[in-house]
């Protein structure tokens, strides 16, 4: 990619994390985010259709982020999920500044949901055989939104002590895998 273009990029997405860390998102329109970015209108526009289509952007690259940097080199299966879910769970208190900022209480679902569809293809990509498994993917989506949601209401408990718990949580399900 041109290096402008990544400048351009990177412009664009830091002035809009600034401005979406103060407000809500339909708060934010596109003059206050170009003059921030020192851009005019129509650079914003030969990157990005709206400032919707920027938030999404950022949130799939977050998603991405979160689920690529969980480790690969490990053998993750039904025997030993509790790993998969403890790694998951590192993963997403790295990006939690990132989350907070972009997935304010209204996208809180939409996290969720991207990040089950995410992980559930990672997964699926390594094991095959779990994609038509219905007991296994109700297990997944109930570990994965469960995790999540017990991690977001629990933000006050250190982080270590949330892990341990949702990854606890996740080991008593086993035997359902």
């Amino acid at each position: 990619m041109d290096i402008r273009i990544e400048k351009t990029e990177k412009a664009i997405k830091n002035a809009f994390m600034e401005l979406r860390s103060k407000k809500a998102l339909e708060k934010i329109t596109i003059k206050e985010l170009c003059e921030l970015a020192c851009i005019n209108k129509s650079t914003f526009y030969s990157h990005y259709e709206d400032i919707y289509a920027l938030s999404e952007a950022l949130e799939i690259e977050t998603v991405n982020s979160i689920v690529s940097s969980i480790p690969k080199d490990r053998e993750y299966s039904s025997d030993n999920p509790h790993e998969f879910t403890r790694e998951l769970c590192l993963a997403f208190v790295s990006h939690i500044s990132l989350i907070n900022i972009l997935f304010s209480v209204k996208e809180q679902n939409n996290l969720s949901n991207r990040l089950e569809f995410a992980i559930k293809q990672a997964i699926f990509s390594k094991y095959p055989e779990y994609k038509d498994n219905i007991e296994y993917n109700i297990l997944l989506s109930y570990s994965i939104q469960g995790g999540y949601h017990a991690y977001i209401n629990n933000q006050n408990a250190d982080a270590e002590t949330l892990v341990r718990v949702i990854e606890n949580i996740v080991r008593t399900l086993k035997p359902l895998y």
